[in-house]
């Protein structure tokens, strides 16, 4: 029976000993791999970082465009409107001359009128003006 004991305990040995080998190659197996994953999700994340930081510094130069833009837009926005106040004050002198016109025009008729002369046609309009 004592042979029997040792043989075993050796068997018993020999098995533990084989499930401590399993074990440590499944997990290096397992480490391996999840170390495969790891490196490749590190490289993401430090990706994912860098591209923030870019993007970020991108939002600023943005801003800073986008502000001298509307600074751009402002200078421009007030040439227009001197410009189109121009133009409205050419055309109020336009519409003053043909007021006066009008008047000059009611001047010499009733001048005409009370002189008791033909009117005469001339390419200003008929005016006999002397």
């Amino acid at each position: 029976m004592a042979s029997t004991a040792t043989s075993s305990s050796a068997v018993s040995s020999d098995s533990s000993r084989a499930q401590t080998e399993a074990r440590a190659a499944v997990q290096a197996s397992l480490e391996s791999a999840g170390s495969a994953y790891d490196a490749k999700y590190q490289r993401r994340a430090t990706d994912l970082h860098s591209n923030a930081r870019a993007i970020s510094k991108q939002e600023d130069q943005l801003k800073k465009n986008a502000a001298a833009l509307a600074k751009e837009s402002d200078k421009w926005q007030k040439e227009l409107d001197k410009a189109t106040k121009g133009l409205n004050e050419f055309g109020d002198l336009q519409n003053w001359a043909e007021m006066m016109e009008r008047d000059f025009l009611v001047l010499e008729e009733t001048l005409r009128l009370v002189e008791g002369t033909e009117a005469v046609e001339s390419a200003s309009g008929g005016s006999r003006w002397r």
